[in-house]
């Protein structure tokens, strides 16, 4: 479940989407979402703002980088070819 939270944030980045929209778009509950986006948010993978009464949330996009270069470089032994989606269809 957290995978596919931090993948919706991905695919609305750069924008920031309130949590309650997340929670709707995802079809999950409020208080799951939350401890969801805690956990992320503690990971440095998702940033929070208060807009109103409303809480935002984002992808951090530097730390987002730096875990693919991570996984890229030092998982797939340097060779990004072994990283790569085995269709185009992925994601």
């Amino acid at each position: 479940m957290r995978l596919e939270v931090f993948r919706t944030l991905i695919w609305n980045s750069p924008e920031a989407i309130a949590a309650g929209q997340l929670a709707e778009k995802m079809e999950i509950p409020a208080n799951t979402l939350s401890f969801h986006l805690k956990e992320l948010t503690n990971a440095g993978l998702v940033f929070s703002r208060r807009e109103g009464r409303s809480i935002l949330y984002a992808v951090q996009p530097t730390t987002v980088r730096e875990l693919v270069t991570f996984f890229v470089g030092h998982c797939c032994q340097g060779r990004p070819e072994l990283c790569q989606p085995e269709s185009d269809n992925c994601c």
